[in-house]
């Protein structure tokens, strides 16, 4: 089985994304911590937790799109395997900002702010990542192989 170009991409994002978020989750603790008490904490932590399992989500998306459609981005299916991996985490997200909502070891702006920069990060992770590929823009493309040079008249070495 050949190795997909983006799984390598995907590991070095989900890689960077890791430290990004364990940085969210120490600070944010810390900040939350001292901002809110122990619901601040919890918060941090929540929030940096889930960006954490939203950039699994994303990397696991594309994966399994790649393994579907054999190594085809351009592939409609792999757009509907990653937009529906999007929908599904989008409605997840609301689903838990409606359970913890309110909750009396909740801090909902230390949540907010632990989210907003952990989501940041992981985009400026992924952005990293990226750059920092060698992917070829086309594949499967044999190129021309360089004919023998023919010897110079007077030069038979040549």
């Amino acid at each position: 089985m050949k190795t997909l170009k983006s799984a390598t991409v995907v590991t070095r994002a989900l890689l960077f994304g890791a430290v990004v978020t364990v940085g969210v989750a120490v600070v944010g603790s810390i900040v939350g911590f001292l901002v809110a008490g122990l619901p601040g904490l919890v918060s941090a932590l929540i929030g940096a937790g889930l960006t954490a399992l939203f950039m699994g989500f994303t990397a696991l998306s594309i994966l399994i799109a790649g393994l579907v459609t054999k190594r085809k981005p351009s592939s409609m299916v792999y757009f509907s395997i990653v937009l529906g991996m999007w929908l599904l985490k989008f409605g997840v997200f609301i689903a838990i900002l409606v359970l913890v909502r309110g909750q009396p070891w909740m801090n909902s702006y230390v949540f907010f702010f632990s989210v907003i920069v952990a989501v940041i990060g992981s985009l400026i992770a992924d952005a990293v990542a990226l750059k920092g590929a060698r992917i070829p823009y086309v594949g499967d493309v044999e190129l021309p192989v360089a004919a023998e040079p023919s010897p110079a008249p007077g030069n038979p070495e040549r």
